[in-house]
């Protein structure tokens, strides 16, 4: 089974953007790993962060979660009582966005619902550039 490695970027334009670099399988035994680091990013200051999804292999239900878990974190409260009191229209996160999800990982997130909430590039640049428009 393998480990999930995290790498930290950041990246400095009109808004400063960390990215987590995320390499193996996140799962049961890893999702704590992504939250602690997700959690210390944002305790050092981070607002938007971009979530690189282009070196993972697996993604459990357990991953959903951690990501469910830094949506969450990422999102300012008033921005989350909007989403409950009208949980019909789609929210699209303007503080964490997700990067290059291979073939399969697209599929879960697709069928599991996290494409409403959370959008998804395929360009690392383009991603970037997202969070200051």
């Amino acid at each position: 089974m393998s480990e999930l490695s995290i790498t930290t970027s950041l990246v400095q334009g009109k808004i400063a953007v960390t990215i987590l670099h995320l390499n193996g399988h996140l799962h049961g035994n890893t999702e704590h790993q992504l939250l602690d680091h997700a959690r210390q990013v944002r305790e050092d200051g981070a607002n938007h962060l971009l979530l690189d999804l282009s070196g993972l292999e697996v993604l459990s239900s357990a991953g959903l979660r951690a990501i469910q878990n830094i949506f969450k974190l990422f999102t300012p409260p008033a921005d989350i009582e909007i989403i409950r009191q009208h949980g019909a229209e789609p929210y699209k996160s303007p503080y964490f966005k997700l990067l290059c999800p291979n073939p399969q990982i697209y599929y879960v997130l697709n069928i599991t619902g996290f494409m409403q909430n959370l959008l998804i590039y395929h360009d690392s640049d383009e991603a970037v550039k997202s969070f200051s428009s």
